[in-house]
């Protein structure tokens, strides 16, 4: 599949995703949208190995996004949403100090992914965030420290389940011995590597982003209702996932 069939498909899956309300399909719909992207990325990273002319073959590029106002609070969780959906794509980020920016370091197929993926996860961050504060259950914790704890929690578990997913699929295309199975293992090696090496050429960072969780007052209970509401996040439909796992073609 190209890649611009891949995000054509995902941003199907993203609008019908957000009108749906079960939570059951939940979980389904997060593995499906991951198996999508990181099957699409293996298959472009075999087509990249196997073009002959390097003139036409695609290469690693650093692209700056847009994550808010300077002086906005939150700016960090979303950051560190973004960059949780970064590490399951193939994606190296570095983060401006006023965590109004990151810089995005992967082949435009993967970043693309990150941002369809990042834009639907953000939304509904934002919406489950503001209904558990109108909801009164952080009391009496403030409503500010609540929601950045809540907010850091769903982007950790979005995290751990995307990685999760791109775990499985990767094992399944490269779990045996045979020829073309060990040939797509190597590839995806040698993909880390020219992405290694380009980042370590091309950025700039000095230091390291400390994270959404530094300086941040602890709610054990915002962030309990931060997990559960990344656990039930959604991307997917029911017509693209008919049935339990199934491998992707």
């Amino acid at each position: 599949m190209s890649s611009e069939k891949m995000l054509v498909r995902i941003g199907g899956l993203l609008r019908q995703a957000e009108s749906t309300d079960n939570p059951h399909e939940a979980q389904a719909f997060m593995e499906a949208a991951q198996r999508l992207a990181t099957a699409t990325a293996v298959d472009l990273a075999v087509a990249r190995a196997h073009t002959a002319s390097r003139e036409r073959r695609a290469c690693p590029t650093q692209r700056a996004i847009s994550i808010g106002e300077p002086g906005r609070k939150g700016l960090r969780t979303y950051v560190q949403l973004f960059v949780a959906v970064a590490a399951a794509n193939d994606v190296q980020c570095d983060v401006a100090h006023n965590s109004t920016q990151v810089f995005a370091y992967g082949f435009d197929s993967d970043i693309d992914t990150c941002q369809a993926l990042y834009s639907s996860l953000l939304l509904q961050m934002v919406r489950a965030s503001d209904a558990y504060i109108r909801s009164g259950a952080h009391r009496p914790v403030a409503g500010v420290t609540a929601r950045l704890n809540f907010q850091l929690a769903f982007a950790a578990r979005i995290g751990h389940r995307l990685a999760e997913t791109k775990r499985a699929v990767e094992a399944d295309v490269t779990g045996t011995a045979d020829d073309e199975r060990a040939g797509t293992a190597l590839v995806l090696r040698d993909k880390q590597i020219e992405l290694r090496d380009f980042y370590s050429r091309t950025s700039k960072a000095r230091g390291a982003w400390r994270g959404a969780q530094a300086g941040m007052a602890r709610s054990d209970r915002a962030r309990r209702a931060g997990d559960r509401a990344g656990r039930d996040a959604r991307l997917g439909s029911e017509t693209e996932l008919p049935a339990p796992r199934k491998r992707l073609a």
